[in-house]
């Protein structure tokens, strides 16, 4: 499949910014649970970053439509579609997360009970958003469980890790926990990725060229599509990539999401009160990001079409 930035930027941004809220109100959570006085300041700067994340990305999402002015309809088929579902989800968890963040500003004594509201609807978002594609039987390589999983461990590791950097400026006495919780996350996510790797990598197409053309001939090979200018079906289905490239992005997505924030984390942590370890938290964040880009690049264009089949050769 051909990626596209705008839906890159969407699910990587609003992954983020569910991440972040889910720690904001396991945070709260805990601090009550334990006695700590955690600065309002946290909560607020946490939840404002969550919105702009959240809301970054839905404006990404106009980037791929055809008719934005069209936009509204997409909220019409919500009974059967995930991406109306999506489209329901995403409003509603950026109100209720403004409320979390302004409910903390305003001294508000039931802002764990909004932040638990956020919190569902961060849940749900996931689930929207990852069903978009988990539920494409067609496509081998998203018709998986492991979808799922990783669109919820990879935008609550890169979420915890910001939140982790906040607290390195806001709320040093968290800096310690959360961090481990931004490691236990990314360890995760980079397990159950690389098991998603590693299934791909033993698919075999159901689809064959006596299938997509109807051809049943046992000798039939295709030398040609039929047409040598490009499509719709050439430009979407294709990335255009030489397996090359795709090596290259995925060893480094597997260091730019994993290793290196792993590695920023923890050593972030040994020194919570330092401004040597706010920015190394910061950098981790933002390593961890450019590397979440670069998967779910390779997401994209690591699913085979079955129509590829039909369109493989030009010439």
């Amino acid at each position: 499949m051909r990626p596209a930035f705008s839906v890159i930027f969407l699910t990587t941004l609003c992954g983020a910014a569910q991440g972040l809220l889910l720690t904001l109100v396991v945070s709260e959570a805990a601090s009550r649970a334990v006695s700590v006085d955690v600065p309002s300041a946290f909560y607020v700067v946490g939840a404002a970053l969550a919105v702009v994340l959240g809301t970054l990305g839905l404006a990404a999402s106009f980037f791929h439509l055809g008719h934005p002015e069209r936009a509204w309809r997409a909220v019409a088929m919500w009974r059967t579609s995930w991406l109306s579902r999506e489209c329901i989800a995403l409003p509603v968890f950026l109100a209720l997360t403004t409320a979390y963040g302004a409910a903390h500003w305003a001294g508000v004594g039931s802002t764990l009970e909004i932040g638990v509201l956020a919190a569902a609807a961060s849940v749900a978002l996931f689930v929207c958003t990852a069903m978009i594609y988990a539920c494409m039987r067609f496509l081998q390589e998203w018709a998986s469980p492991f979808t799922l999983v990783n669109f919820v461990l990879l935008g609550c590791a890169s979420g915890c890790t910001l939140a982790t950097a906040c607290a390195a400026w806001l709320a040093p006495a968290l800096v310690g926990w959360l961090a481990a919780c931004a490691c236990v996350l990314t360890l995760a996510g980079c397990a159950t990725r690389l098991a998603s790797l590693a299934r791909n990598a033993r698919l075999k197409p159901k689809s064959t060229v006596q299938s997509a053309t109807g051809i049943r001939n046992a000798k039939i090979e295709q030398k040609s599509r039929g047409f040598t200018a490009s499509a719709f079906n050439t430009r979407e289905f294709f990335h255009g990539k030489s397996g090359a490239t795709l090596q290259v992005v995925k060893v480094g997505f597997v260091i730019g999401a994993f290793a290196v924030p792993f590695v920023l984390t923890g050593a972030g942590a040994l020194a919570p009160r330092s401004a040597a370890a706010a920015v190394a938290l910061g950098a981790a964040f933002v390593i961890q990001y450019a590397g979440l880009i670069a998967e779910r690049w390779f997401f994209f264009a690591d699913a085979r079409h079955p129509q590829n089949i039909y369109y493989q050769r030009a010439s």
